[in-house]
Parts: C-alpha cells; structure tokens; sequence
C-alpha cells in the first residue's frame, strides 16, 4: 500500500501543479481514495484532519469578510496611493508595504483579493498599466505574510502542528528578516518597473481627489467590526500566556463579531472560503495516508543521511528544497508533506526550532517563483487576466525567480547567523 498511496500522492501534486481539474476537486478525490481503498479507516481519515487549522482559517475568513464591508482596506490602499504622489518609488514602496502588512495579520489571499480591485482602478485613474502594481502587491503578500503564525497558510499548518510555537515567537522570529526581505525586494522591483509606472501631473492631481473615506462613512458597524479585528490580533498576541490556542483565538473572534456587527449571519458565512477549506481536508487525509505507511519517516531518515545530521546542511535543504518544491507545485500541499518530515528530522529537542523557520521562509519565499506557487498568484493573475491585462507563465517567471532567489540568500545569511 506504501506505493499505491505515494502514487496517489505525487498523481494529485501533478495535477494541481498542471491545473487541468480544481484543486479541491483533486484533494477531495485523493482523499476518498485513501479510504476506499483501505489505507486509512474513516475514523483515522477524521484524526488526520488537523481541526485546528481549518478552524483558524474558518474563523479568520469570517472576521476579515465582515471587516471588508467597512470600507477600511480601500481606505489604506487609497491613502497609500495619494501619499506617493505619483513617484513610482514611492508607489512601489506604499502599495507593496501596505499589501505586506495586511498579508501578516489577514492572510496573503484574503489581502491580495482586497487591494488588486483597488490597484486597477488606481491604474485606470494614473492611466499606468496595472500590471507592475499587482506583481509588486503579489511579491509582497507572499514575503509579509511570512511574518506570522497567521499570514500565510504554510505558517498556519506549521503553528497548528507545532504547539511549542506561539504567535510571538513567529513574529520575533520571521517578522523582522520578513520586512527587511520586502524592503529590499521593493527597491528591486522599482529598479525593475520605473518606467513603466511613470505619471502625468494631471493624473495625480485626480488621484488626490479621490475621497478614501466615502466608503468608511457609509458602512454599518465600522467601530465594533475594527474593533473586533484589533482585538483579535491582540489576543494572537497573548494567546501562549493565556493558554489559548490560535484557532480558538480566530472562531472567538469571530463570533464575537458575528453577536455585534452582523444582521445576516448567512451573509456572513458566504465569505467563508469553503474549496480552500475542503482542499485543506483532503489534503490532511492524504498526509495521514503517507505517514501511516512510514513514508514520510523514510524521507526524513534519507534527508537526515544525505546531510549527515549536520543541522547546517538540514537546515539549508529545508529550506531551499522547500522553496523548489512550492514553486513546482503550491506551497500548500508541499508544506503539508514537509511538516512530518521536519518533525521527524527534529528529533527530541523542540528548542532548536531552526527547521521550522527554514521551512517557513522556504515555502512563503518560494511562493513567489511561479504563477501557480502560491493561492495569492493564481487568483491576482486570473483578476489581471479576467479585465484585459493577461500576464504569462514566462513573463511572471522573469519576475518571480530573481525576487525569490534575492530572498532565499538573505534567509539564507539570516537562518545561518541568528538561528544556528
């Protein structure tokens, strides 16, 4: 059975990585296959299933979904754009900062979904093409997301499996090489995209006319739904000491905001994000197949042996196999077959938590290789695509491997320097 599941594993990968059927449809189907075919009992398909991470996805859909409707993304985004009065440096450095800094506390999906909307009418007001915006936004979301527990769904998997790591521990741990990374990357991209993001003086005095507040002043609940959000992100905060677990962090939050700024509460839960839910499911059930025939603690013993358990060198394979394995397929189902193998590979000493930044920095960073590496590309592309502004496997891969080779050396130095 050990083959039969590892075929079925590596089958899905490839049809995900190739896009010929949704990605849920193919999970979901690996998924009942495992069981079907006895490799999993339905009841050990169930405890596969890591709860904890659907339920911090669930809650955190929820709360930004209901944040959205107040207007106070569009204002940030907005603001942004006014404050660079049309200098491109300043453009490119605004919109990327303020894209980063939502992917760290929303998610890199939900913040990628809000301001690329928001870039195109920005673009049709600056009469600039979109295109270097939104890949500017996509390489942030992507790098800021890797800032914490709940910015990226690799760092979702890992702080659910890894119960030692809090939330603070991601932010002291990868915020900083995260947002040093992004500002490095942002002047790159300037250098990149300069003259193709130059503005008439006319275009930018319409910009400045443009009223950021209107949609903040006509939404309902825009106090308590902000205020929620913010409590929320404190609670992440504080959630070790207090001995609360993220994802019960994420569903509190949630109802909350559901009890005191929500009529419709079917409105509401039409935000949640259920294919990506359900494609997390089948991807656990899966995972659960591959470690119940040892196959993940075989590539952690030929992992371990190729580096002859130099730390180093299982650092670096880590991290760089992970940046690889993202940018081949999606960071997503790689992530959720490495983590068993770095559990493996960590042995006793839940101390030394180097391999899991590594992986961390490996499969966010990594995300940014490809179009298809990362759920934040794929959808920003296909809104590109969808109003007229088509960008190519070839055109994003010119972009999105330097970008990712840049930020793979500094985590690189950063890894070596300051966590071994």
């Amino acid at each position: 059975m050990d083959v039969v599941v590892a075929v079925i594993f590596l089958v899905a990968l490839a049809v995900i990585a190739l896009e010929w059927v949704h990605r849920t449809k193919v999970a979901l189907a690996g998924a009942g296959l495992v069981v079907i075919l006895g490799i999993l009992e339905l009841e050990e398909a169930i405890e596969a299933v890591d709860w904890a991470t659907i339920g911090l996805l669930a809650g955190m859909m929820i709360i930004v979904g209901v944040t959205e409707k107040t207007g106070i993304f569009t204002y940030l985004a907005l603001r942004a754009a006014q404050l660079s009065h049309g200098k491109p440096l300043r453009l490119v450095l605004l919109l990327g900062g303020v894209t980063g800094v939502m992917s760290a506390f929303l998610d890199n999906l939900t913040a990628i979904l809000l301001v690329v909307p928001i870039t195109l009418l920005l673009a049709d007001v600056l009469r600039i093409t979109p295109i270097p915006l939104v890949l500017v936004e996509i390489f942030a979301s992507n790098i800021g997301g890797t800032a914490t527990l709940i910015g990226d769904p690799p760092n979702i998997m890992i702080g659910t499996a890894v119960e030692e790591l809090s939330f603070l521990d991601f932010v002291v741990n990868l915020a900083p090489v995260a947002f040093f990374t992004l500002a490095v990357v942002s002047v790159l991209l300037y250098f990149l995209f300069r003259d193709s993001l130059r503005v008439a003086p006319d275009r930018v005095a319409e910009l400045q006319r443009l009223d950021p507040t209107r949609d903040v002043r006509e939404a309902k609940n825009v106090k308590r739904s902000i205020a929620v959000l913010l409590g929320t992100i404190i609670a992440f905060f504080l959630h070790a000491p207090l001995h609360i677990e993220p994802a019960v962090v994420a569903l509190g939050g949630a109802t909350v905001l559901l009890l005191v700024a929500v009529d419709d509460v079917e409105e509401a839960l039409e935000r949640v994000e259920w294919a990506t839910l359900f494609f997390f499911l089948g991807l656990f059930v899966m995972v659960g197949g591959l470690e119940s025939q040892g196959i993940i603690e075989e590539v952690a013993n030929l992992l371990g042996d190729l580096t002859d358990g130099n730390r180093t060198a299982e650092a670096m394979a880590v991290m760089w196999g992970g940046a690889a394995g993202s940018a081949l397929v999606d960071n997503i189902p790689f992530t959720a077959a490495m983590i068993p193998v770095v559990d493996q590979l960590q042995g006793a000493d839940p101390v030394d938590d180097a391999l899991w930044w590594s992986l961390a920095l490996g499969a966010c960073f990594g995300g940014n290789a490809t179009m298809i590496a990362a759920a934040a590309n794929v959808a920003a592309t296909g809104v590109l695509d969808r109003t007229g502004h088509k960008v190519s496997f070839v055109r994003f891969l010119l972009y999105g491997v330097p970008v990712t080779l840049l930020s793979l050396v500094i985590a690189t130095v950063y890894i070596v320097v300051f966590q071994l």
